[in-house]
């Protein structure tokens, strides 16, 4: 067995596991990243995974599997620098048990990260809201499982990780209604629950019933949901909620575009952005400033109609002579 084959094993099992306690989303990402990179050189080199050496990963062939991931695989370079940063991870981890290849992990670590444009976040408005929350047909058992989590989904802006991982034990219904969540970066947080909201969910949780640790939404076999899953009932839903409402049909619905349609619709009630960013629990202020604040039209147009026009002259204000403005109002 190669150098590179116990290293790589170490980095997951020790590094990643062990030390960091990355969490399972984290693993799965940097274990993709590699299945393909393998794969990739498995084509190009002809040897098979547990035979390649670290010297087999230079920086020539790690740009060209980054090149393969955009022309062949179509993947968008954000998809492109996230396997990027798997591959220098490792890298960094394998500069200190294998400093004999000190040079060649130093040319793959200057491999920098693609520059992409970054467009205005997707957001669904108020009547597309509704339109999505009426799609699913309550007279069946997942319809009313389906209406409960878009609902709470549009309520709390809970990422879809964080909504596939909720128990019953997590739902508090009583004054002062939250939810609870472990989120990214495993923080935990609680996040509020309107009243009519509140009202859908105790009727769900009457009908789900179970024990505290189960999946507050379940599959019929009474597992959790898949975050696939959840993607593909959302599609499905907004799909259905089209013909009610046209403009669904020209955006691309997905668990993340109802995260932001909650920021959006919380921007827009006049919260602070420093409490919309606890409120989805972002790390940083400034990450929800740069989303949330340039996709709102209308704070811009509310700016633009306090300026004054481009060629108004100006000049001060003036009351009308008390006996002239008498005389007109006759």
């Amino acid at each position: 067995m190669s150098a590179l084959a116990p290293s790589l094993e170490a980095y997951f099992t020790e590094r990643l596991i062990g030390q960091r306690c990355a969490s399972p989303n984290t693993i799965a990402a940097y274990r993709d990243a590699w299945r393909l990179m393998l794969r990739f050189v498995e084509e190009r080199t002809g040897k098979e995974p547990c035979q390649l050496d670290l010297a087999d990963l230079d920086a020539p062939l790690v740009a060209a599997f980054l090149d393969h991931l955009e022309q062949d695989r179509h993947n968008s370079v954000r998809t492109r620098n996230a396997r990027l940063g798997a591959l220098r991870s490792f890298f960094r981890y394998a500069a200190l048990r294998h400093p004999e290849h000190g040079a060649l992990i130093a040319r793959v670590l200057a491999i920098p990260p693609k520059r992409c444009e970054r467009a205005d976040v997707a957001y669904l408005t108020r009547p597309e809201i509704d339109a999505l929350l009426a799609a699913p047909d309550r007279s069946t058992w997942t319809g009313r499982r389906d209406h409960a989590l878009l609902d709470l989904a549009v309520t709390t802006g809970l990422r879809v990780s964080e909504l596939t991982g909720l128990r019953n034990q997590d739902l508090d219904l009583a004054a002062g209604a939250h939810v609870r969540c472990r989120g990214k970066g495993r923080k935990e947080r609680c996040t509020p629950v309107d009243k009519a909201t509140v009202a859908v969910l105790r009727t769900w949780a009457r009908e789900r019933g179970g024990e505290p640790s189960d999946p507050l939404f379940p599959t019929y076999r009474g597992t959790a949901l898949s975050r696939c899953a959840v993607g593909r009932l959302v599609t499905k839903h907004a799909a259905a909620a089209t013909e009610r409402c046209p403009s669904l049909g020209t955006k691309r619905s997905t668990p993340h575009v109802l995260r932001h349609s909650c920021a959006m619709e919380l921007l827009r009630s006049g919260v602070d952005i420093a409490v919309i960013a606890l409120w989805l629990g972002h790390e940083k202020v400034d990450t929800t400033r740069r989303i949330y604040l340039h996709g709102d039209l209308s704070i811009k147009e509310r700016a633009l109609a306090r300026t004054a026009p481009l060629h108004a002259k100006p000049g001060r204000y003036r009351p009308p002579d008390r006996l002239l403005a008498f005389l007109e109002s006759l």
